[in-house]
Order: C-alpha cells, then structure tokens, then sequence
C-alpha cells in the first residue's frame, strides 16, 4: 500500500476522531507516564519560586498564594519527554489476510501512524525500529510533526518478508536504548513464547515502559475454514493438508492458551498486552486500549 492510500478518507477520519479526543485522552494517557514513577518518567515537584513576568501563569501554587498572598510557581526537577519507539514486525507473516482489507502489517501501521500522532502532537519525540530475524531499519526519534510522514513514508515502502525472530530483535532494541523510553511492538509474535517473554523483561529491566501489541488475523483467531484445507506455514512456505473441521477445536485450544501464556507473563512484569485481531477497527481498538490505561493510573 501507498502512503496516499494509509491517508485514504476512512483512515484520515479514524485519526481525525483521535485527534478530536486527543484533549483528554493523549494528556490523561501521556501525562500519566510522566507522573508515574511505577513507569520511570517521574516529574518530581521540588521548590518554589517567586512569579516573575513570563512565568506560565497555570504554574501558579494557589493554595501557596491563599497562605501567604504571594504569588509563587511550582518549580521542577525535570520536565522529562517521553521517548517513544514503534517496534515493527516486518517478516512475512504479517502480510497474511484472509479477508479483511488490511494484512496485519497494514494493521499494524494504522496502530503506529496513530501512536506517533499522538505522540508528536505531546511534543514527545518518537522513532520507529523494523526488524524480522534483527534489526533491519531505525529511524531517530524526533518530535517535529513532520515525523509522521517520515515514518509513515518509510513503512508504506516497506514488504513483510523473510522470518522473524522477535525475541532477538528485541533483545537488540534493548541494547541500543540508552535512555528509558515507551517500546510499542507491534508483531503476531510467532515464535517461541519463552524466549518473546524473556526478551520482555530485559527490557522492562531496562526501565523501559513495553507495550505490546498482539495483532493477528480475524481468521487465525477464529478459524472460519471448513472441509479438506492446504495451509502453508508462512515463513517456511512449508504445507500441510488438514481437515479443518476435525483440526478446528485442537487449533483453538492452542490459540487461546498461546495467548493466556503471553497475558499472564506480561501482566506479572509490568508489560501492557494489548490482544487484537484484523477485524476490529483499529481506532476504536486503539481508543479502548488507550481509556483503559488511562484508568488505571
């Protein structure tokens, strides 16, 4: 897909109803990373000061100013951004679908497009990583608005092929992080569960705040197939004749407890996992998670 056809009307209208929200929703959800130690980006109240002339008058401490009837504002000890990452997965299965107009790539990057607008419109600098079995490309982080079309420009170039390796790629981005930031992954994660899991905590260890987007397709969760089917691993291209009727039960047992796995071990280490698939909208997906974390502070 294009860049034009990302900006296609649809698309812009989605963005357009996160920006409408964005008052409430990008500073509840921003400002709640800022303030939370629990995430690492702390802004600690210090001192005051005495006001002077070109002091930002929502800075006044009113309760300081009932006390002593002078005018003082808080000063503080850091005024920390965020640091955002989109981390891409770019191996080939993320351009499967089976009916859904979008691939789980293009899913994927109407996520990030919407993520980095939110971000820049905070004035937090954000950057993109890609990565299949490493990582492939890395685009700076900057907080200039015209960094959407850059990492929008990049990804609609961009053809999900080869195999991936999620949990190395990610032990790489954890090596190359030198200050705490938000990592925003967006992969189908298929892989060995444990080793995904253990490329988590290191980074969380790091200081890092993870938020892990876990896109599939509407019909790898479903299973819509009935009848003698030919399916074809996709990074291996190896093929497998099944009877999907039979197979249907044993496969979505499978699906349900690889997903419990990765929502029990992100939740105990402080990892946001955020479970969709294809035929969800994605804003309002978006939306959902974002009021979610919201409310929990």
């Amino acid at each position: 897909m294009s860049v034009e056809q990302y900006l296609k009307p649809e698309v812009i209208r989605q963005i357009s109803r996160l920006d409408l929200r964005a008052q409430f929703i990008v500073k509840g959800f921003m400002q709640g990373l800022h303030a939370s130690p629990f995430h690492g980006f702390s802004v600690e109240f210090s001192e005051h000061r005495k006001y002077t002339p070109g002091d930002d008058p929502a800075d006044i401490d009113w309760l300081v100013y009932a006390k002593t009837d002078k005018y003082y504002v808080k000063k503080f000890e850091a005024e920390t951004n965020i640091t955002g990452l989109l981390v891409m997965d770019l191996s080939r299965s993320m351009g499967y679908t089976y009916r859904q107009e979008m691939t789980k790539f293009d899913y994927g990057i109407c996520l990030a497009a919407a993520l980095c607008y939110l971000m820049i419109h905070q004035q937090d600098p954000v950057g993109l990583i890609t990565f299949d079995e490493k990582i492939r490309h890395f685009i700076p982080p900057k907080s200039k608005r015209r960094q959407l079309g850059t990492i929008l420009s990049h990804l609609a170039g961009l053809k999900p092929a080869g195999k991936t390796n999620v949990a190395a790629a990610l032990v790489q981005v954890a090596a190359m992080l030198r200050h705490r930031s938000l990592v925003m992954v967006f992969s189908d994660l298929l892989g060995e569960p444990d080793e995904i899991i253990q490329s988590l905590h290191r980074l969380r260890h790091g200081g890092h705040d993870v938020i892990l987007f876990h896109i599939l397709d509407e019909a790898e969760v479903h299973f819509p197939f009935d009848g003698m089917i030919e399916f074809e691993e996709p990074e291996t291209e190896d093929r497998l004749l099944v009877d999907a009727s039979d197979f249907r039960q044993d496969y979505l047992e499978e699906v349900e407890s690889f997903r419990d796995h990765l929502r029990r071990e992100c939740y105990q280490s402080g990892v946001d996992y955020v479970e969709l698939d294809t035929s969800m909208p994605f804003d309002r997906a978006l939306m959902e998670y974002l009021i979610s974390r919201k409310a929990r502070g």
